[in-house]
C-alpha cells in the first residue's frame, strides 16, 4: 500500500462551521495537502498536545496513551487508509505491528502524543488532495502533472450559459481553494461527491 508522510498544516474553523474544524494536512516535502473536518473536542486534543499545554486531568487521548502504556505498547504511527462516501477512515499501528481502525480525528491526535509518523495512502491523496494554486513551496521544476497545470478543477470559461448545480459547485470549489478556505473546500467536495453518486445510481 502506496503512501506519503504528511505534517499537520494547521486547524481551523468559520462562523458557520457549527463546531466543526478543518484540520489540514500537507505533504512533508511535497505541496499537495488535504483537509479532513474533524468535531471540537478532537481539535482540542491535537491543539492541545502540538502547544505543550498539559490538561489537570487526562483527555481521553492522553487515557488512551496511559493504558497503552501500562500495556508495554506504543503507537508508532497512525494512517488515513481509505476515502469512502465522503468518510476518511483511518489506522493505528501499535509497536507490535496490529493495526487498529479509528476515526482520523483520534488517530492523529494519539499519534501526536507519542510524536509518531502520520501517513496518507496515494489513493486518498489523489482522491481528496489538491496543491494551493499560490503554493510556495513547490520545488524548482517540480511537476505537478503532464500539463503543467495545478490539480484544482478550472473555473468556468462560459458566463453567458447558466451553470449547472454541479459547476456551479465546482466553481466554489476552485474559489474556496484559491482563498485557501480548506474547510468550505472539504464540505463543497463532498456535496459534489454526494450528487455525482445519486445522479450515477438513477
Amino acid at each position: 500500500m502506496d503512501k506519503v508522510q504528511v505534517e499537520i498544516l494547521g486547524i481551523s474553523t468559520s462562523p458557520a462551521s457549527n463546531g466543526a474544524y478543518a484540520l489540514v494536512l500537507k505533504e512533508s516535502g511535497g505541496a499537495r495537502r488535504i483537509p479532513i473536518i474533524i468535531g471540537g473536542f478532537e481539535a482540542q486534543a491535537i491543539a492541545l498536545e502540538m502547544e505543550g499545554i498539559t490538561p489537570p486531568r487526562p483527555l481521553t487521548h492522553d487515557l488512551v496513551k496511559n493504558v497503552l502504556e501500562a500495556l508495554n505498547t506504543r503507537v508508532t504511527e497512525a494512517c488515513i487508509a481509505e476515502l469512502k462516501d465522503g468518510i476518511f477512515f483511518a489506522t493505528i499501528t501499535l509497536s507490535d505491528d496490529q493495526e487498529i481502525d479509528s476515526r482520523p480525528s483520534d488517530a492523529i491526535a494519539i499519534a501526536v502524543r507519542y510524536a509518531a509518523p502520520i501517513f496518507v495512502t496515494e489513493a486518498v491523496m489523489k482522491e481528496a488532495g489538491f496543491v494551493p494554486e499560490d503554493d510556495d513551496n513547490l520545488e524548482e521544476g517540480e511537476e505537478i502533472d503532464e500539463e503543467g497545470e495545478m490539480s484544482t478543477p478550472p473555473l468556468p470559461k462560459e458566463p453567458p450559459r447558466k451553470l449547472t448545480k454541479i459547476e456551479q459547485l465546482e466553481a466554489d470549489l476552485d474559489q474556496a481553494i484559491k482563498s485557501e478556505d480548506y474547510e468550505k473546500a472539504a464540505k463543497i467536495r463532498d456535496d459534489i461527491k454526494k450528487m455525482t453518486a445519486g445522479s450515477s445510481v438513477n
